[in-house]
């Protein structure tokens, strides 16, 4: 082949390359104009403001209302404003905690304040159509679950609520309707096996609180305590009322510290003397109530005994209430008490090594032993109520048959149930 041949296919070549190279580039360059220019006739949306600005806060536990908008610096008029037009629904007294928004206008003006005293608790000040601000609570949405809860003893009631996933409120009104047949300082026992049927009232799947207890059980070795809701009162199986003239024990449960005995060595004093009474440990301040409807007969300083008071009772009966740290409200001699009536406080008053009760009975001058006292049964429901009180006793008895939990949803209702 002739040298001058290659030449020339070397320089076609070459002029392919170029070309290609310059497309490429041509490309390139066309691109990186495109996006140029694409990009700088983008329209971007003005930066949109909002119609309001929005305010929070919480009212801390021991804070109150007025306090926590005026560290929000919140202006004094909507503050004022805000409180007069809540007051009618809300008792600023007792508030304890939950959150607000507070909603302005660029001006300052307020448009809106809602306050979340809880989940279902929500209150909210608006306009009106003649502009003038109203208060209003809302309506949220609930839902009612009957629920069966079982559970096992090993250490306390509290505990064994707790285990099930349940709270303490439930385990205290388990015990108070229980409080005329099961003494819980003394009769529970590890192995004692319970069932409640009970309502749940959520928002949404949020629990709320409990609502109505329509039927328990307990089981202790072979004994079975039934209680069954009628008519605001609940009864046992045969229909004899749970209520009784007198309460296993004057206070919610804690613990026996010191029992009845006719020989006990004296803490403070020393020496075997004897104990009329039950000693019941709980810390200063937990309230105590009369044991059954009754009359104040002595309130005062007693040798030994701190702040006591007692109280006389039908059938020759008296109670004595000893070691309080103050008296209840309105309590004074003469003064006729009833069946759970605050009459005192648990307190360390008087020849006391820590806060607790000394509780006494007496029947006819001669001290009892409380916690073996047997008082007369409930009353029984009227002939005429036996027939509706059996199918209720019934349906609820479906539901303690077996000792697996059940949750069904019975009814949607609105926040008005909880008022």
């Amino acid at each position: 082949m002739s040298p001058f041949k290659l030449n020339d296919i070397g320089e076609r070549r070459n002029r392919r390359k170029w070309l290609v190279l310059s497309i490429f580039l041509s490309f390139f360059l066309f691109c990186v104009l495109y996006l140029f220019f694409l990009e700088r006739n983008v329209i971007i949306p003005p930066e949109t403001k909002p119609d309001f600005i929005v305010m929070e806060g919480r009212i801390r536990e021991k804070g109150t209302f007025y306090q926590s908008l005026v560290g929000r610096k919140i202006p004094p008029r909507w503050i004022d404003l805000i409180i007069s037009k809540l007051n009618p629904f809300v008792d600023f007294r007792r508030i304890q905690g939950g959150t607000y928004r507070f909603l302005t206008d660029e001006n300052g003006g307020m448009v809106k304040f809602i306050y979340e005293a809880g989940p279902a608790e929500i209150y909210e000040i608006v306009k009106d159509s003649k502009g003038e601000y109203m208060a209003q609570r809302q309506e949220v949405p609930l839902e009612i679950y009957l629920t069966k809860v079982v559970g096992e003893i090993r250490s306390s009631l509290f505990e064994a609520i707790n285990v099930v996933g349940e709270q303490d409120l439930l385990a205290i009104s388990f015990a108070e309707i229980l409080a005329w047949e099961i003494d819980f300082y003394k009769d529970v026992k590890e192995g004692d096996r319970f069932k409640i049927v009970v309502e749940k009232i959520c928002k949404e799947t949020q629990f709320i609180q409990y609502g109505t207890i329509h039927g328990l059980e307990y089981l202790r070795g072979e004994k079975i305590i039934r209680g069954f809701l009628y008519k605001n009162d609940y009864y046992d199986e045969t229909g004899d009322s749970l209520r009784r003239a007198f309460l296993k024990a004057p206070l919610r449960f804690n613990r026996i510290s010191s029992r009845f005995s006719q020989e006990r060595k004296h803490p403070i004093l020393g020496g075997v003397q004897p104990h009329y009474g039950v000693d019941y440990a709980a810390p200063t301040g937990t309230p105590v109530w009369a044991v059954a409807d009754g009359v104040v007969i002595s309130m005062g300083w007693s040798p030994g005994f701190g702040k006591q008071v007692i109280l006389r009772h039908a059938n020759g009966y008296k109670t004595y209430y000893g070691h309080l740290s103050r008296y209840g409200i309105g309590i004074r001699m003469g003064k006729r008490v009833q069946q759970k009536e605050m009459i005192g406080y648990v307190g360390s008053t008087g020849l006391s090594t820590g806060p607790h009760l000394d509780y006494r009975l007496n029947k006819d001058g001669r001290f009892r032993n409380p916690l073996k006292e047997v008082f007369p049964a409930g009353y029984p429901l009227g002939k005429e109520e036996t027939e509706k009180f059996h199918q209720k006793r019934d349906e609820v008895l479906a539901w303690l048959a077996n000792d697996v939990p059940v949750q069904r949803k019975v009814e949607r209702v609105t926040s008005d149930i909880l008022q």
